[in-house]
């Protein structure tokens, strides 16, 4: 760390760095941790002092672990996250002591972990989904983050103000606590620093949001199940208006689990959902709140009880008022000042898209940033970065509308005899599971929007005329398509081929195919690449090609069964180097 150059106001020395990471939530600290693995000097900044304690998030998904397993971290986070032995059951029911009317279960780590050894045709991820709130995550990538080589953590201090110019940014820092001031000089600043980014605000970027009815209200008229759904929409009710309560609290009462067993989610027609988050005690619950409904001086503890319909003891952890939002930024950065995250996206939970989507948007912003600071990447990297992962955080934005749209008109629909009993009671909690499975639970299944985004004609992917049919929503299709993400392959070895790709570019070679002037012409550029020699049938067929180029993100850059005439223009291309006449 230089020292030399010293704050003109109070002499205090200046700090510098390659790269100014603002906001250490999972997000911040997973762009942190990627930028370490390129051995890039980052410095990590955070105004609070210790991880969060607020639930934020309870899922990550198959795509979000393997890229902690490239980080190093799978193994420490599955040690806090719930037990690989329970499965993830989603049970709709009228209340804690009320009736079931619809149940989805979901396998365990173990067993997902089992199906990925067994089918091994690409279509499952290398890692299993894991439960995990963010109060346990973020302290276990926070402790790898202090141990990194070339990551510095300040905690407690947050952004103030920041300049660029062409040669880098300048930012001030000030101390939560005291009020102290420090003067910090990078090449670049990440803002990952959430919904109110600081630095988003700073750039002048704004929110898009989304129009429910013009997205929507066509595909919900065309379902069997939905109509009064489109027609709701279309007369201009958002069923994501509105504010809802948070109460995240602990018990030791058992009535849930001997009700239901273990359950993950435990969802009701009245709009509630309670959310396991360790299956030892620990709960989230999201409550509706009305129009109109007065909120102040709500006693959390008494709206759970009344709520759930169930009286028993429990100590509040949290508890707060949301309110959901659809929207994504106009523009991911500028100049030496780039995006990440919440700063960019924000979505309702339904469907995990939230951090999920952000620790892709980390991934992608390292290498392209990583590309820039050692200098093998051209200019374009940063622009194909704000068009691949704003074209994502749409998609991921109208997956999450829907699903959201889904349990609205489940919650609109005629469910105000469900507690009764006798036959009436019967006959509408009967009309209400069957309404339930037939509109299904895509929000936990849709694994195509997990693993299937393609960045379809990034201008730093070499194509090759293969636009393939629209990825499906409910299935990922293994396809090494530039742009797509390869399908994860076991090899006859026993070893994962993802685990063989290399930090920067990966050349995997399927034949004996001369590749010397692909990596003559990445070595004149000191372009990163590895080449991986791989003799597997499986793979080789899955892969389609017998040559298969992967970008440092694990997304595929180009293919071919033999070089292209010019491999120099191919990895000009990759790199974020344009050139006249190439396409």
């Amino acid at each position: 760390m230089t020292t030399a150059q010293r704050s003109p106001d109070d002499g205090v020395p200046d700090l510098h760095a390659d790269v100014l990471v603002v906001g250490a939530g999972p997000v911040g600290l997973t762009l942190a941790l990627e930028l370490d693995r390129y051995g890039v000097d980052t410095l990590l900044i955070d105004k609070s002092l210790t991880a969060t304690r607020h639930p934020k998030m309870d899922i990550t998904n198959g795509r979000s672990m393997e890229i902690f397993r490239r980080l190093g971290v799978v193994d420490m986070l599955r040690a806090v996250a719930v037990p690989e032995e329970r499965r993830m059951t989603v049970s709709w029911a009228t209340g804690v002591g009320g009736w079931e009317l619809a149940r989805f279960v979901y396998p365990s780590v173990l067993e997902q972990r089992q199906d990925i050894e067994t089918v091994n045709d690409g279509t499952l991820s290398l890692e299993p989904s894991m439960r995990v709130s963010q109060v346990l995550l973020e302290p276990v990538l926070r402790a790898e983050a202090d141990r990194a080589t070339h990551i510095r953590t300040a905690y407690g201090w947050g952004l103030e103000s920041f300049d660029q110019s062409a040669d880098g940014v300048t930012a001030t820092l000030v101390e939560s606590a005291r009020g102290q001031r420090r003067r910090v000089h990078a090449a670049y600043l990440l803002g990952c620093d959430g919904a109110g980014s600081a630095v988003r605000r700073h750039l002048g970027i704004g929110l898009g949001a989304i129009d429910l009815r013009r997205h929507l209200a066509g595909d919900l008229g065309r379902s069997r199940v939905l109509p009064a759904m489109a027609r709701n929409l279309r007369a201009g009710v958002r069923p994501l208006s509105g504010r809802f309560h948070l109460i995240h609290f602990h018990t030791c009462d058992r009535e849930i689990e001997r009700r239901f067993g273990p359950i993950w989610h435990l969802q009701s027609p009245a709009g509630w959902t309670l959310i396991s988050q360790d299956d030892a005690g620990t709960y989230t619950l999201h409550v509706p709140i009305g129009v109109g409904e007065k909120t102040a001086g709500t006693d959390p503890a008494e709206l759970v009880q009344r709520v759930l319909g169930h009286r028993f003891a429990l100590e509040v952890l949290q508890a707060n008022e949301w309110t959901p939002r659809l929207t994504v930024a106009d523009r991911y950065g500028q100049g030496r000042v780039w995006l990440a995250g919440d700063a960019v996206h924000q979505v309702p939970p339904t469907g995990g898209y939230g951090m999920n989507t952000g620790v892709g948007d980390a991934v992608g912003l390292a290498w392209a940033v990583a590309g820039q600071v050692q200098g093998w990447g051209g200019p374009g990297l940063l622009a194909a970065y704000e068009r691949e992962r704003r074209g994502v955080a749409l998609r991921n934005r109208i997956a999450a509308a829907r699903h959201s749209t889904v349990r609205a008109a489940i919650h609109i629909s005629r469910w105000g005899g469900m507690h009764h009993e006798g036959w009436r009671g019967e006959q509408t909690r009967r009309g209400l599971g069957q309404l339930i499975r037939d509109l299904g639970n895509l929000e936990n299944e849709a694994w195509g929007i997990e693993l299937g985004y393609c960045y379809d004609g990034s201008p730093v992917v070499w194509g090759d005329g293969d636009t393939g049919a629209a990825a499906p929503t409910d299935r990922y299709v293994p396809t090494t398509r530039p742009g797509a993400r390869p399908p994860s392959v076991i090899l006859d070895d026993g070893t994962a081929l993802f685990d063989r790709f290399g930090v920067g570019f990966t050349l995997v070679r399927f034949a004996d195919v001369d590749v010397s002037a692909l990596a003559a012409a990445a070595e004149v550029c000191r372009v990163p690449l590895t080449v991986v020699d791989v003799r597997d049938r499986r793979a080789r067929d899955l892969y389609e090609r017998d040559l298969v180029l992967v970008r440092p993100d694990q997304h595929v850059a180009w293919r071919g069964d033999r070089l292209p005439d010019d491999p120099a223009a191919v990895i000009d291309r990759v790199r974020g180097v344009a050139r006249r006449g190439t396409r």
